[in-house]
């Protein structure tokens, strides 16, 4: 490898890095809604230089997590009940395909995992950040199970989204959406119904957001 080559691979590795963090910080909204952000600012957090933080930002951009200022830096894009409405109406494509396609092809042992993955939401001393964790698992895990790479790709950007919103809004756990009628659906192997049933998770998720939101 020349000392050129070497230099590119430690720029891309440079910004990846920074990308995840800011990644994580927005997810977990460690980095809030429109919020401005400095690049000296996140470059120091970071504890790098202003070119990968100014790359990972442009990356943010593209997922529609950052919003550029011109000439003054970046802003975490404001949620507005709109966003929401045709976030949760794409992930709806994708989570009721997985789920169909799972009932179609998933094994006994792979349907009692998924149930293993939810076992927090039947524990009254379960905490917000162990329902999330199973949340977030258990939509991530259903779309690998359902063995389509582009579906999965598109649903763990989608659910980093769902992420930073359950975490605005930690009243979310009382009256928790669960997902008993999904796994029903997955073990008695009937796609239809499982496609159903995700879509009347997804549907019902998406109003309690709005309403949360319109509050």
């Amino acid at each position: 490898m020349t000392k050129q080559t070497r230099a590119k691979a430690n720029k891309l590795g440079e910004v990846e890095r920074v990308y995840r963090i800011l990644r994580d910080w927005l997810i977990t909204a460690k980095l809030p809604p429109g919020e401005f952000l400095s690049e000296v600012d996140l470059a120091e957090r970071c504890g790098t230089s202003r070119t990968p933080v100014r790359e990972a930002c442009t990356r943010l951009m593209q997922d529609h997590w950052l919003t550029r200022i011109r000439r003054k830096g970046f802003m975490v894009t404001p949620i507005s009940v709109r966003d929401i409405v045709d976030m949760y109406d794409y992930r709806k494509l994708l989570e009721c395909f997985a789920a169909e396609k799972l009932a179609q092809t998933g094994s006994h042992d792979q349907i009692s995992e998924l149930a293993a993955i939810v076992a927090p939401e039947k524990d009254p001393a379960a905490s917000l950040e162990q329902i999330l964790l199973a949340n977030q698992s258990f939509h991530r895990r259903l779309s690998e199970l359902a063995g389509n790479q582009r579906v999965m790709g598109q649903l763990n950007l989608t659910l980093g989204y769902v992420t930073r919103l359950d975490t605005l809004c930690t009243q979310t756990v009382p009256g928790w959406i669960g997902h008993a009628d999904i796994l029903r659906a997955l073990e008695k192997r009937e796609p239809l119904e499982a496609r159903q049933a995700m879509q009347v998770h997804v549907d019902a998720s998406r109003d309690k957001m709005i309403k949360l939101f319109s509050a």
